[in-house]
């Protein structure tokens, strides 16, 4: 399975150095990755290393809690899209969501998409460690109702990641039109093809390399 161009090469540690940084940058030209994603004060270098390539420039907003005022993610988005990015990750509101404020969350969300359109993706981060599946269905659905186009599991930096479980109801909720991104604790190459299989159609992942490097390898076995 060549799934090179559904994975989001990531590196968001709050201790990632410039050279960090460039190695992922290097990395994803030669795997050809979809993205880099990585925090907004990275996306300027991220953007003229990558300007001569296919792989685009993804960062994250209101990261990693998604707690920002709607007017803080906003700014956020536009200052990262003026610096080069053209994927925008937000995190929602989720204590307003489990709050039953279902008005702000769209509104939220809204917002960060209006900034986007046009110009950058908008991928809605709803951290699905902390919802219920039923929290998990009504976020989706505001993410779609406000535009998005995708919705994405996890930050990364909570109590879980990815499941196979929340990917599949996730992708019941949008129906096949609207992204779904698996990310958080996908590292191999059997974790990436158990996403996708249930219905991701980008993984976020800094284990890519890795993960590709196994896929090359079972395919090689195959013949």
């Amino acid at each position: 399975m060549n799934i090179n161009k559904k994975i989001d090469h990531t590196l968001l540690k709050p201790e990632a150095t410039k050279e960090a940084v460039l190695d992922i940058i290097k990395e994803a030209k030669q795997y050809e990755f979809a993205s880099v994603c990585v925090n907004p004060y990275w996306v300027a270098l991220a953007s003229k290393e990558l300007a001569e390539t296919s792989v685009a420039v993804c960062t994250v907003i209101g990261f990693p809690l998604g707690a920002n005022t709607t007017a803080v993610k906003a700014f956020e988005t536009e200052d990262a899209i003026q610096n080069g990015a053209s994927e925008i990750d937000m995190v929602i509101n989720i204590g307003a969501l489990k709050s039953g404020d279902e008005a702000f969350v769209l509104q939220d969300i809204q917002k960060v998409v209006e900034v986007a359109k046009g110009r950058a993706l908008v991928k809605v981060i709803l951290e699905t460690c902390l919802l219920t599946e039923e929290e998990i269905i009504r976020a989706s659905k505001l993410a779609v109702q406000a535009g998005a186009d995708f919705v994405k599991t996890s930050t990364g930096f909570s109590t879980g990641g990815a499941t196979v479980k929340d990917i599949e109801l996730m992708r019941n909720t949008v129906g096949p039109d609207i992204g779904v991104k698996a990310s958080g604790g996908v590292r191999t190459a059997e974790d990436a093809q158990a996403m996708i299989q249930a219905g991701a159609s980008r993984i976020g992942a800094s284990s890519s390399v890795a993960i590709i490097d196994a896929s090359i390898e079972t395919t090689t076995e195959d013949y």
